[in-house]
């Protein structure tokens, strides 16, 4: 990630969020790793004017309290967090899940995989591109 901002991280599962830390650190990424560990707590963080708004959020679709879509909806309401580039990270491969997302707005939407090594590739892959 090519600038000073945070990245924020909406993950209720701890390995998955092991895992995007570890590959933060394998491929040298300097962005400040915000986690909120589930929509409630990722809104929260984001109408926090004391928090650095992140220049990109990733998003776990499936969480308790307020899921994935739910945070979409909010965050896309609002005039200055729409702005904010969503990639969806889930294990999720419902066509409803991946339509509904697109149609909210999200810059992407990738497959957790089941590989460590994998999952290093999907954060290269958004690394490069963001």
């Amino acid at each position: 990630m090519r600038n000073n901002k945070p990245v924020l991280l909406v993950e209720n599962d701890e390995v998955d969020v092991i895992n995007v830390k570890r590959a933060f650190e394998e491929l040298q990424i300097k962005n400040k790793l915000e986690i909120a560990v589930n929509g409630e707590e990722g809104l929260a963080f984001l109408q926090d004017d004391t928090n650095e708004k992140p220049f990109i959020i990733l998003l776990d679709i499936n969480m308790p309290r307020m899921n994935g879509i739910e945070f979409l909806r909010e965050v896309k309401k609002d005039k200055d967090l729409r702005k904010i580039p969503v990639v969806v990270l889930t294990t999720s491969k419902e066509d409803r899940d991946k339509v509904e997302t697109f149609d909210l707005g999200v810059a992407g939407y990738m497959l957790k995989p089941n590989i460590d090594k994998q999952f290093t590739e999907i954060i290269r892959a958004i690394d490069l591109y963001w």
